[in-house]
């Protein structure tokens, strides 16, 4: 939804969107990014509610959201995309209902198809070696840029945290000599995740020889800088990221995710404990780690049906 659209919005139905969006940031602590998300679920909403004649919240009912959701199905929405727009919509209902906005609560009902079990991209060891191996490489010239991007995969493969954690991280949230950096996860809640050898010497190299060449007054205490020395924004990592994924030319993968999960599958296949990696990966259920453990036995079948001479 643009600005002229949002503003031609009921005041009512606006300033119910508008309050959610606070409630998102001040009491739930949500990323910027999941804020513009759920924002932009919502506005697709109530454009609808409004187009089905309503002018607020308590008229919007079961009815309106199923025929919102048939709409973006028959145009060809994924099936995970309307089960998030659904999960949406119902977080937003039920707290318009604690706020006492409506009286009853249209979407306690509301069903959408369920997610797609795909399993998430992951790259073999090997591919990791070879790209790790380039930057290396390209670093070894003690650019600022090649340094920082080689400390960046470092981190985000050696700890699997989330590109807006690693955006967040300040001086403070290393600590070199243990090896751990401390982040901010969703929900606000803190964890300490260790990392390796490699990624230490790619962040000593970066903060010796290249952050402090980008460095400018107003760039705080950020570890990572972007190329005018403000705080590097998760969407410039995840171009690096998919810059240096493309250069393999043997995976599709993109993004920062695309390292987690690998990180989280390595470390399965390695033998770490379910618990310790969902710690480490700051899941708040341990069903959400289990799906790592599916990328493992799919793995495996697929060494199986390699190598076996019966298979």
């Amino acid at each position: 939804m643009d600005l002229e659209e949002r503003n031609a919005l009921p005041p009512q139905l606006a300033h119910a969107a508008d309050a959610f969006e606070r409630y998102l940031r001040n009491e739930r602590g949500r990323s910027e990014h999941t804020i513009r998300a759920y924002r932009g679920d919502i506005d697709a909403l109530l454009i609808h509610a409004v187009a089905d004649g309503n002018t607020s919240l308590a008229e919007v009912d079961l009815a309106s959201l199923r025929r919102w959701l048939g709409e973006q199905s028959a145009a060809g929405l994924a099936r995970s995309t309307l089960a998030r727009r659904a999960a949406t919509v119902r977080s937003f209902t039920s707290w318009a209902l604690r706020e006492d906005i409506i009286a009853v609560d249209p979407a306690l009902r509301l069903k959408a198809p369920q997610r797609d079990k795909s399993l998430p991209a992951v790259l073999q060891q090997q591919q990791l070696g070879r790209l790790l191996e380039d930057m290396q490489a390209a670093a070894a010239t003690m650019e600022p840029l090649p340094l920082r991007d080689l400390a960046m995969v470092e981190i985000l493969y050696g700890t699997g945290i989330r590109v807006g954690e690693l955006a967040g991280l300040d001086l403070a949230d290393v600590n070199r000599e243990r090896r751990t950096i401390t982040v901010l996860g969703k929900g606000n809640k803190e964890r300490t995740v260790p990392f390796g050898v490699p990624a230490e010497k790619a962040l000593g190299a970066w903060l010796a020889n290249g952050r402090a060449l980008l460095h400018k007054p107003h760039s705080g205490n950020a570890l990572f800088l972007g190329q005018r020395g403000g705080r590097i924004d998760p969407r410039t990592a995840r171009t690096v990221v998919d810059r240096v994924l493309a250069t393999l030319g043997d995976t599709s993968a993109t993004g920062p995710h695309t390292l987690r999960h690998s990180a989280a599958t390595h470390l399965l296949d390695g033998g770490a404990d379910l618990r310790a990696v969902q710690e480490i990966l700051g899941h708040s259920s341990l069903a959400t780690t289990q799906l790592y453990t599916h990328v493992s036995v799919e793995r495996l079948r697929d060494s199986y049906r390699t190598a076996h001479p019966r298979a």
